[in-house]
């Protein structure tokens, strides 16, 4: 028996290419690989708290069908057969959504969301619903009705949010990637805590019908993954033009391709965001970013400090989008105030807070956004680089409980620090790329990359030189050990 467990445990540490090969090959059956990945769930999620809902017999009944499919040598892609994860603020048909609400607790939606049909015809097995923040509008994803996501790496530190159950369900390997949102950071926040890949598209590459929503916006579809070509794979399967409604304007009709990976970066130039964003993360943060640097500059590739002036406004501008418009889509589902005593305080406190923003405050927002999404690719342009780099967050994992991070030699409130190095791409549009890096203490750091819009290959292309080189290899200790 632990002859076959400790096969298992391998299955489970290889990545996706290796996986898919023993597939085709029909080394290895997707019901096995599901049962291994069903078994580690049973042991590690009441210490995780990763999942909501599993859904054991219709993820065996899509397995399978993929065992059935490639016998008859049928392959569907890189996917098929492979078990991922939903955020449970994504729409499955007949499984409960409850955007980790008290509110939606029963809801059983009629229609699958896009992604989730896009998944269905590229042959991935779905896992079950994770944990998150409720309703997604938050950093840390401590749920008051359903219980905190911990941290694989240390289950007394936060999983960060709002999509934490996706990021600590990849970390501890059960299974290759999960499909999260991101509104403010919400996918490469977790990322970044959990040592994952969080990928978010460009504004409007990814559909959003079917996805409880949070600010139309600055909402985006986020991927969570082991690796970065598991996080370019599952893009692929994402993007690209729906073939049940029409050309969106201005939006790319296929999906961006794979990258290739490119060894070395030689003539490449990225801008580093320092200012004023390394005065005020930690030791632990400047100096992962510090390495990063070195390792991108070891690769060939040249880079250099630059300034945007425009940060301040546009951050100050995108907090006034996404409370109002969270505050809307409350207000219209008749959710809230009509049932605000069945929110958690942080989330109600936020939406009382968008019955306070003017009119005129809430368009002259939306007029800055409309410029900055504009300008973006011009500000790069202006800047001389293809992308900028920045740390994803302040710090390491916080404490669970956690309300304030000692960030130099001032304090900040925990949400406006998270929020304050992901923001940039939701208000831009433009894509961002998270990979991990270790900190002096063994826990991850979160590098990010933020891209042209619509330029999602040459960012992944990026992140795996990176990621090829840094030397570590982002797993996280053994759940079973506790935290600390």
């Amino acid at each position: 028996m632990q002859v076959q467990a400790d096969r298992n445990e391998e299955w489970l540490g290889l990545d996706l290419e290796r996986v898919g090969q023993l597939l085709l090959g029909q080394q290895l059956s997707p019901v096995e690989l599901l049962q291994a990945v069903l078994g580690r769930i049973e042991r590690l999620n009441p210490q995780l708290n990763a999942f909501l809902t599993v859904d054991a017999a219709g993820a065996l009944a899509q397995a399978r069908r993929a065992e059935r499919e490639l016998a008859r040598g049928r392959w569907r892609g890189p996917l098929h057969g492979i078990p991922v994860s939903l955020k449970d603020n994504i729409a499955t048909r007949g499984l409960r959504t409850t955007a980790g609400s008290k509110i939606l607790a029963a809801w059983v939606p009629a229609e699958d969301a896009t992604l989730v049909t896009r998944l269905r015809r590229a042959g991935a097995v779905m896992l079950g619903k994770t944990n998150l923040h409720e309703f997604a509008y938050g950093v840390t994803s401590e749920n008051p009705h359903y219980g905190p996501v911990r941290n694989p790496w240390d289950r007394d530190r936060m999983a960060g949010g709002s999509s934490g159950g996706s990021a600590a369900a990849v970390a501890a390997r059960l299974g290759w990637a999960s499909i999260g949102t991101d509104t403010g950071g919400s996918a490469r926040i977790p990322a970044a805590f959990c040592g994952v890949v969080g990928l978010k598209p460009t504004y409007g590459r990814v559909r959003l019908a079917g996805v409880v929503p949070l600010s139309q916006t600055l909402d985006h579809v986020g991927v969570l993954a082991a690796s970065v070509w598991t996080a370019a794979c599952v893009l692929e399967v994402l993007a690209g033009s729906d073939r049940r409604g029409p050309r969106r304007p201005g939006v790319p009709g296929e999906a961006p391709g794979r990258p290739a990976h490119p060894g070395r970066l030689p003539g490449v130039r990225l801008g580093w965001l320092q200012r004023p964003f390394a005065e005020h993360v930690d030791g632990n943060v400047r100096a992962a970013m510090e390495r990063a640097v070195a390792v991108f500059a070891g690769l060939g590739a040249e880079v250099e400090e630059v300034v945007l002036p425009e940060l301040d406004r546009w951050f100050e501008a995108a907090n006034t989008v996404a409370v109002v418009e969270a505050r809307w889509y409350h207000q219209a589902a008749g959710y809230f105030p009509q049932r605000a005593a069945e929110y958690g305080d942080d989330v109600r406190a936020l939406l009382e807070a968008g019955a306070h923003v003017s009119a005129l405050d809430y368009l002259q927002a939306r007029e800055l956004l409309r410029q900055a999404r504009a300008q973006w690719d011009e500000s790069l342009a202006r800047l001389g680089v293809e992308a900028v780099l920045l740390p994803a967050v302040p710090s390491v994992a916080p404490r669970l409980g956690t309300r304030e991070l000692e960030l130099g030699s001032r304090r900040e409130p925990l949400r406006t620090a998270l929020l304050r190095l992901c923001r940039l791409a939701n208000f831009t549009g433009a894509p961002a790329l998270v990979v991990p890096c270790p900190a002096a203490d063994g826990l991850p750091v979160g590098v990010q990359l933020i891209g042209r819009c619509w330029s999602e290959k040459r960012l992944l292309e990026l992140g795996l030189a990176f990621e090829g080189a840094r030397g570590w290899r982002a797993r996280p200790l053994l759940a079973e050990r506790g935290g600390g």
